[in-house]
């Protein structure tokens, strides 16, 4: 049986562990033997298909969604870590997924209102959803496990950027091809800003895919990938933001949080792209990834609502749903993709190069690894530019 067979909808019953939550208001408490569930979309390795890039935490019994309650960082979280002002800004971002989530407007109605977040919703203009062709109620099928993705990813818009005006674009299937028209859908519909949460090894032929993504005036966002080093695409592409990961913690000092790389991050030298004119050489002569970050690890995860059971334990015949803590750089890729928005400027921007020629106001990671590479800036935390981190992490908008 192929894998994407075996794993389309998360289903990873034998992978738990032993979790203690931290609080909801986001203060770490400690967790025991943890071994997050990967892959809760499905690790489609074929080619010409992408996969999800997150983690769920799961408890003893298997249950990645068992909470009654927040377990994770919430928007007053993030918007303290990356020092987001509270601007009310209107722009569009739009997330691109495959497959349909049936809950998705219902589940983002449960997150804001519990965070004390305006509606978003189809009646208000807040919210829209449309299939790859931008058609409203002729949806994909429903896929538990995107779904989660789904979730994840206007959430985590809604927390950094409550304001901003949302646009979920559904490829029919997780086929690049599909995923590719999507996105030139959401900027044919007028998005400022596009996030884009999964990715797969690198091909020769992807080169001739960035046609997908070359939108001058519209940032759009791309998750580096949770295997640690290595490269994936789009993540690789001259033409996006490639979004790399970090470990966020709270922490006695001026900032009162500390960052350092996220071991599962992706990072690397792509095989194929050309590096645009601002990249650092110094070991690459190619595409370097990645461009900037934000917290990924989900040991040190975000809170998600989610109802559309992304994990039905077979043995037990039961659907496990509610409050989850999910990582993976698939957080990363929407929290920085509202922060472009937040900043209000994409439609002067080229591309990444604001967060190089404005590295200054970006918070600097310089510890950690995401795999070996000689001790190599490409997989090792550094002062100034590193692979798995960037430029570093948001400290306010002022790179963006």
């Amino acid at each position: 049986m192929r894998l994407r067979s075996l794993l389309a909808v998360g289903v990873l019953v034998g992978a738990a562990a032993l979790v203690v939550a931290p609080s909801p208001t986001g203060a770490a408490a400690p967790r025991t033997a943890l071994h997050p569930i990967l892959g809760a979309c499905g690790l489609d390795l074929s080619l010409g298909h992408s996969h999800c890039n997150l983690s769920v935490l799961a408890d003893s019994h298997a249950r990645p969604f068992a909470a009654a309650a927040p377990t994770g960082y919430g928007p007053a979280d993030l918007r303290s870590a990356y020092a987001l002002p509270t601007s009310a800004s209107t722009q569009t971002v739009a997330i691109v997924d495959a497959y349909d989530d049936k809950t998705a407007e219902a589940d983002l109605g449960v997150y804001r209102s519990f965070y004390g977040l305006s509606s978003c919703t189809t009646a208000n203009g807040c919210f829209k959803k449309v299939n790859q062709n931008g058609v409203q109620g002729s949806y994909p099928a429903n896929n538990p496990g995107w779904a989660l993705e789904i979730s994840l990813d206007i959430e985590m818009v809604s927390a950094v950027c409550p304001t901003c005006h949302i646009l979920l674009v559904e490829a029919t299937n997780n086929q690049n091809a599909n995923l590719y028209k999507a996105v030139d859908t959401a900027v044919a519909l007028g998005a400022s800003v596009v996030s884009n949460s999964y990715g797969g090894s690198e091909t020769s032929t992807d080169p001739s895919s960035n046609v997908h993504f070359n939108h001058p005036g519209v940032a759009i966002t791309v998750s580096s990938g949770d295997s640690g080093y290595g490269v994936e695409y789009p993540a690789a592409s001259p033409y996006v933001t490639a979004v790399g990961g970090t470990s966020l913690t709270r922490a006695s000092n001026a900032r009162g949080w500390s960052e350092t790389v996220w071991s599962g991050a992706g990072s690397g030298c792509s095989k194929y792209e050309t590096a645009q004119s601002w990249e650092p050489k110094a070991a690459c002569s190619n595409r370097t990834v990645a461009d900037v970050s934000a917290v990924a690890d989900p040991n040190t995860g975000v809170s998600v609502y989610d109802s559309n059971c992304p994990f039905f334990n077979q043995l037990i015949g039961q659907c496990f749903k509610g409050w989850g803590t999910v990582g993976g750089t698939s957080v990363a890729a929407p929290v920085i993709g509202a922060v472009y928005a937040l900043a209000a400027n994409a439609s002067s921007l080229t591309y990444a190069q604001s967060t190089y020629t404005h590295a200054s106001s970006l918070n600097d990671v310089t510890s950690g690894s995401n795999g070996s590479c000689s001790g190599s800036y490409l997989c090792t935390g550094g002062s100034g530019y590193d692979g798995p981190t960037g430029n570093g992490t948001p400290n306010g908008v002022g790179a963006f």
